[in-house]
């Protein structure tokens, strides 16, 4: 029997996850040149896991914060957490 990854299972498998290693992850493939499926298989997760982070780095390497989690890159992460401090 095969079992399916949905969004809900990536989304509490990449909160087992530092956002360091998920970025350190998702860089394999933008910035080091490493195919999707060479990537996933060097970290051990998922295609999909793999998938969902690279949309993130890539929207927060764009200028915006992600919707929801923490951030990946320590920029976006420092903007989650002075926003976090002005809310207060």
């Amino acid at each position: 029997m095969t079992h399916r990854v949905s969004q809900v299972d990536v989304m509490t498998e990449t909160r087992n996850f530092s956002p360091e290693f998920r970025l350190k992850a998702a860089q394999l493939v933008v910035d080091q040149g490493y195919t999707l499926k060479a990537a996933y298989e060097a970290v051990g997760v998922g295609k999909f896991t793999m998938e969902y982070w690279l949309r993130r780095l890539l929207v927060e390497r764009s200028g915006n914060a992600p919707q929801k989690g923490e951030a990946l890159t320590p920029e976006q992460r420092e903007i989650q957490e002075l926003k976090r401090q002005l809310r207060r």
